[in-house]
């Protein structure tokens, strides 16, 4: 009877319920949307009429990389708990600021410069009010998506800038060689490297992760729970800014209302990616991977003579599908260890375990 004791002990051990390596690789959202991504693109390269591999990717990578730069510190910052919706606000604003300083004889560079430091002014002000005053994120950013916006329209009204030098507008679509991938390809590989070794291989990372399931329990295990989220909307700011800097030179023009509605977006992909929005979970691979994934379906759909609105209906249903898979998953997770438990507690082992202890009691 000992015996079997021990048996149900050591059955019951953690070892014996975990998963292998290979499903814990391979059975995860990421995996799947870096799996979907790849069937779209290689479906869309045999199937899509006008689907010319090389150009498709350079022009692909031009259109999505302000959404691939800005949902770097937006998965941060949703992996907390928390939403930034005035992302595309502050790419226009320093889109703004570039044209109109330009306009006034200052150099690109130093109006770059001036517009990111802006940028990380207004991520200071969303995250001060948001880390230090405590109030939510969803109502803050809802109001300084107004109000950046407000300035970004009220410096230039309605008039564009369009009179950017050359060499700069042709850097912003310069290739790497005569490689089919951009020069703007470099600094996001830069930033995608430094947010995941910050997100997944540092102590600031895990912090994030703390927050994002329980932000309470985070504080008293010693996370600066104001700190880190401040520092987050800071870099989002930062982040944007630069985004939009590209955003105007890609164009070639400089208006308040550029970017309008990109935020929502950046937010599709990062969840597409598999970052749940109740916060706590998430990986920046997968997110890199929902980017790609939206930006090849929407070149794909349009090379097809898709319409803007099916396409924009498609996209909508992935991030349903995709939010909703969350908490099925979570159900289905939920009902397979009760099962597996329920199980257990009726195998013959546990009952003779049960009799024997009820037979020494008595």
């Amino acid at each position: 009877m000992t015996t079997d004791i021990q048996r149900t002990q050591t059955e019951r051990s953690y070892p014996s319920y975990a998963a292998p390596l290979w499903r814990r690789v391979l059975l995860t959202r990421e995996f799947a949307i870096i799996t979907l991504l790849l069937v779209v693109f290689f479906y869309s390269r045999s199937e899509v009429p006008n689907f010319d591999g090389p150009l498709t990717i350079y022009y692909l990578l031009l259109d999505v990389a302000p959404i691939l730069l800005i949902a770097l510190p937006m998965t941060l910052i949703i992996i907390t708990g928390e939403i930034d919706l005035s992302v595309a606000s502050i790419v226009g604003l320093s889109s703004v600021l570039v044209g109109d300083l330009h306009q006034g004889g200052m150099s690109i560079p130093m109006a770059a410069f001036i517009a990111i430091v802006v940028g990380i002014l207004c991520g200071a002000f969303n995250g001060f009010l948001i880390a230090y005053v405590g109030l939510p994120s969803l109502a803050v950013t809802i109001g300084t998506l107004a109000l950046y916006r407000g300035l970004a329209v009220g410096l230039l009204g309605t008039t564009a800038v369009t009179d950017f030098p050359e060499k700069w507008t042709d850097l912003a679509k310069q290739r790497i060689g005569e490689s089919s991938y951009p020069l703007i390809i470099i600094p996001i590989i830069v930033l995608a490297i430094l947010f995941v070794l910050l997100l997944h291989f540092t102590s600031f990372g895990r912090g994030v992760f703390d927050i994002g399931l329980n932000d309470e329990a985070a504080h008293f295990s010693g996370v600066n729970v104001a700190r880190t989220k401040f520092l987050l909307f800071v870099m989002a700011g930062a982040v944007s800014a630069f985004a939009g800097i590209y955003f105007t030179l890609r164009f070639g023009s400089a208006r308040g209302d550029n970017a309008t509605g990109l935020e929502l977006q950046v937010i599709a992909a990062v969840l597409l990616g598999g970052v749940s929005i109740f916060g706590g979970r998430g990986a920046l691979h997968g997110v890199l991977a929902g980017v790609l994934l939206i930006g090849v379906l929407s070149s794909a759909l349009r090379l097809d003579d898709v319409s803007a609105n099916v396409i924009n209906i498609i996209i909508g249903l992935l991030l349903v599908a995709s939010v909703m898979s969350t908490s099925f998953l979570s159900f289905v997770s939920r009902t397979t260890a009760g099962m597996k438990r329920r199980a257990t507690d009726g195998s013959p082992e546990r009952q003779r375990a049960s009799a024997h202890h009820e037979g020494n009691k008595s």
